[in-house]
């Protein structure tokens, strides 16, 4: 387990954040949502849902997401128990990627995450009646594709992540 100064991204796949944001159905079923980032591109490569998320269901997600984008040089967060746990932290130093953890009850210190996640909550979470967890699943993946591909964004020159990202390719 490393730590260190936050670090501003200067490519893509430099330092990714992830962070859970917790919430409820209609129904009063728990929703607890994992949202992880590309701090460079502002991508958005998860928003997994699920009832309770363990550091198990964060190191399968994770897999998947670097089988599709690449992996990370680094990855910033919280000291959470999922992130700090034996088994992720022996997987993230057998794949040579560092951590960035942030002081504890410094949130700001994670604020592309604690930005997107304020996005989140303010134009998906509190717009929606979500009933069930695979509604929320439904409605999430589509709001994940709006925000990469058509949301513009003012810290990318009004441009949605894609775009930006294709810019610098």
């Amino acid at each position: 387990m490393s730590t260190g100064l936050p670090q501003q991204a200067t490519h893509r796949n430099h330092v990714w954040a992830w962070d859970f944001v917790s919430d409820w159905t209609q129904r009063g079923g728990k929703l607890k949502v994992f949202n992880l980032i590309d701090e460079h591109t502002r991508e958005c490569h998860v928003i997994h849902a699920a009832r309770e998320i363990k550091a198990e269901d964060v190191l399968r997600v994770l897999r998947q997401a670097i089988e599709q984008h690449g992996a990370p040089a680094y990855i910033r967060s919280d000291n959470g128990p999922e992130f700090i746990a034996k088994i992720i932290q022996r997987w993230l130093k057998q794949n040579e990627i560092d951590t960035l953890y942030i002081d504890p009850g410094c949130p700001w210190k994670n604020g592309y995450v604690e930005s997107f996640n304020s996005r989140f909550r303010a134009e998906c979470l509190n717009r929606e009646l979500i009933y069930t967890l695979s509604e929320a699943r439904f409605i999430f993946k589509e709001w994940m594709n709006f925000y990469n591909n058509i949301r513009p964004h003012r810290s990318l020159s009004l441009l949605s992540p894609a775009q930006f990202a294709q810019s610098i390719t």
